[in-house]
């Protein structure tokens, strides 16, 4: 596995255990506040995870495409648009 996609898999994790705790939170009735915040956390790195992913994407498969480049383009186009508003 190499180094990149071992970064991914560790902010993940992280993710995954931001988001149990904020099920903690929940069941303890933590305040609304609080709660939000850890939403808020658990997307802020959801989106740079997803940017990582992309940046990983842009290095490795759309530079190493050869023959289908145009298909790889429209491919991963549609997937980021996915991840942000392009319309």
């Amino acid at each position: 596995m190499n180094t990149e996609k071992k970064k991914i898999i560790a902010r993940l994790r992280r993710i995954e255990g931001q988001v149990r705790g904020i099920q903690r939170l929940i069941e303890a009735d933590t305040a609304c506040v609080d709660v939000l915040t850890q939403v808020s956390a658990v997307t802020a790195a959801m989106k740079k995870t997803g940017a990582a992913i992309i940046s990983t994407h842009m290095k490795t498969c759309l530079v190493e495409s050869s023959g289908n480049q145009g298909k790889e383009s429209k491919e991963f186009y549609n997937a980021l648009s996915r991840f942000i508003d392009l319309s």
